[in-house]
């Protein structure tokens, strides 16, 4: 005889595991489930939210600590101060926030099970909600130099290095690994690919970031990386709209204004936008940045109507998600206040707001502009309404859980590490290589010192830099040591290196961003006189070639983590041969207007 279930109680389904919470929840929100298949089960979710649980469908924030129910006190204490919640669980009860920002400072990253748990924690607390919506977990994970999820799971080149490897098989490639990866962690938006044609030198803020300096090229660039993660079932994310790559101007600590006349932005910064959209881009982000001639009034691009609604729906066609850069940044903060900003930007057309620096702040201005009828709540449905389909096409509605299975088999498997190394070794650049001295043996010149700069690691798991460039040496059978004399060498530090290379074969120097005023000058400069042969790398901009003189050879690696200071190794030893070639020109230090390495130079070794 069968006795039907009672129906399970809110506790109960909090507190059941992340597999039979799912089960659970789709069978009790009929809706929820069968939501997938058109926009009128979607409106239907919409209609039976309250207007506080369409407010916080908008907002996408931060959140302190390594799991959702059981972060660590000092956690607890941030989360109090931040948001007068102790939890990622109570923040989703009390915001009914849309969407959830991954940060390593912020302890959300620590390694690939826990961030897989977190992830579940955080939709069964989601899925507890008067009206059950799954979350949208996004990160920055770029590669290169900014990725938030480290090593044990799989580091690929950034976009500078994919540039210079000029393939778009391996770019696509490369997306789609990092994307299964983020899937098995539970994170379904990535805020990459950088859509921004760094055309500027100077730029604070892109530099490497970016795919390179040709429009075209990196329109190719984007739209492959593109398919490569939404395969993967991530959401990419095109940013920054309508184009960052030719500001000298850092937007988190400034307000920058891009110069370009309308032709001139329509030749340089839209091509890869409209590639991303080409491609079925499910996300773009804006860029807290003024351009006079797309919006005279001046306001950054976030808060424009004419940018965001004129040009982006209107004239490119594009009726997918918009999501502001952060709403912390000093960029979107200098011209109003926090309480006016996420409105005007839901009224200029964005639909996810981020990361405001005060969430209660911003969701009680939203909430007050429509009961006061400055925002009409059939707008913010509009937006809803896009959030809802970019989470049905994720599958979030079916399934919005991850399990430990899935992160064993996917995160860091052996096949991705292989074909990262593979990537990477592509885009290695040869700038110089005076009378072939490269590819070095160790029969020859087996005694390697190491030196230059160690920045911090852009996930918090690789390097330091110098050590990794000696293992990898001795790994090929050199005999290397490693010397760390950091981006601003003291006098007493290079004297210890140039006493250190007394007797070496040769001297690898890692230069990270060589300016006019750079110790590291000097310091190149003090080991060239030594006699001693000297080898650089510059591990973050290309750029550095310009500013330095007497080295036997010159390498660009583009990014310090471990994958791609491990290819240049290889291809200085030549395990590897050179076939990167400059996404960006170098130009003279001096003058400018005189290119020394045009965009696709790269040397090669005589094979």
């Amino acid at each position: 005889m069968h006795h039907r279930a009672p129906a399970p109680s809110r506790r109960t389904l909090l507190t059941v595991t992340a597999a039979a919470a799912a089960a659970a929840v789709t069978g009790v929100t009929s809706p929820v489930a069968h939501a997938e298949t058109n926009d009128r089960g979607l409106r239907r979710i919409i209609d039976r939210m309250s207007l506080e649980e369409k407010v916080g469908q908008l907002f996408v924030t931060r959140v302190h600590g390594h799991s959702a129910t059981d972060p660590d006190q000092a956690d607890i204490d941030a989360n109090l101060a931040a948001f007068g919640v102790r939890t990622a669980a109570e923040l989703v009860a009390r915001y009914h926030v849309g969407g959830i920002i991954y940060f390593s400072w912020a302890h959300n990253t620590r390694d690939p099970q826990q961030i897989a748990a977190l992830s579940n924690g955080i939709q069964q607390a989601a899925l507890g909600q008067p009206t059950p919506v799954p979350v949208l977990l996004s990160t920055d994970q770029e590669h290169g130099i900014v990725c938030r999820v480290g090593e044990p799971a799989t580091l690929l080149p950034g976009a500078m290095a994919l540039g210079a490897g000029g393939s778009h098989a391996d770019t696509r490639r490369a997306a789609q690994i990092a994307g299964e990866e983020l899937v098995a962690l539970g994170i379904r938006q990535n805020y990459a690919p950088v859509a921004d044609v760094n055309v500027n030198p100077a730029n604070p803020v892109i530099g490497v970031r970016s795919f390179g300096s040709d429009p075209r090229a990196v329109a190719g660039l984007v739209a492959a990386q593109v398919q490569g993660y939404q395969r993967a079932g991530v959401a990419a994310t095109s940013k920054h709209f309508p184009g960052h790559g030719d500001t000298a101007v850092d937007s988190h600590y400034g307000l920058p204004t891009i110069t370009h006349t309308r032709e001139q932005w329509a030749e340089l910064d839209a091509p890869p936008f409209r590639a991303a959209i080409a491609a079925g881009i499910d996300s773009i982000m804006t860029a807290h940045l003024v351009v006079p001639a797309l919006d005279p009034s001046e306001d950054p691009a976030t808060l424009s109507h004419p940018i965001l609604t004129g040009i982006l729906r209107e004239q490119l066609g594009y009726d997918g998600v918009v999501v502001t850069d952060a709403l912390g940044m000093e960029g979107v903060r200098t011209k109003y206040g926090d309480e006016r900003v996420p409105v005007l930007a839901l009224k200029a057309g964005v639909d996810q707001l981020l990361d405001p620096p005060r969430l209660d702040v911003a969701w009680n201005a939203v909430l007050k502009a429509v009961r006061d009828g400055e925002l009409t709540e059939a707008r913010l449905d509009a937006s809803i309404l896009r959030i809802l389909r970019l989470k049905a096409k994720l599958g979030l509605f079916r399934r919005a859980y991850t399990s430990r299975a899935a992160v064993e088999r996917i995160v860091g498997r052996k096949a991705h590490l292989a074909e990262a190394d593979r990537i990477a070794e592509a885009t290695t650049t040869l700038l110089v290589n005076e009378g072939g001295f490269l590819p070095l043996s160790p029969a020859s010149h087996g005694s390697v010192l190491v030196v230059g700069a160690d920045p911090a690691s852009p996930s918090g798991t690789t390097g330091p830099p110098t050590t990794t460039l000696a293992t990898a040496l001795r790994e090929l059978g050199f005999t290397a040591t490693a010397l760390p004399t950091g981006t601003a060498p003291t006098a007493a530090r290079i004297e210890e290196a140039v006493a250190a290379a007394a007797g070496k074969d040769v001297v690898l120097v890692g230069t990270y961003n060589v300016t006019a005023t750079s110790s590291q000058r000097t310091l190149v400069a003090r080991l060239v006189a030594t006699g001693v042969p000297v080898v650089t790398v510059a591990i973050r901009n290309p750029y550095d070639v310009a500013r330095l003189d007497g080295q036997r050879a010159v390498l660009a690696a583009y990014s310090w983590t471990d994958v791609e200071l491990r290819a240049a190794v290889r291809v200085l030893a030549g395990r590897a041969r050179p076939r990167g070639r400059l996404p960006v020109p170098v130009q003279s230090a001096e003058d400018p207007t005189k290119v020394l390495y045009p965009v696709g130079y790269g040397l090669t070794y005589g094979h």
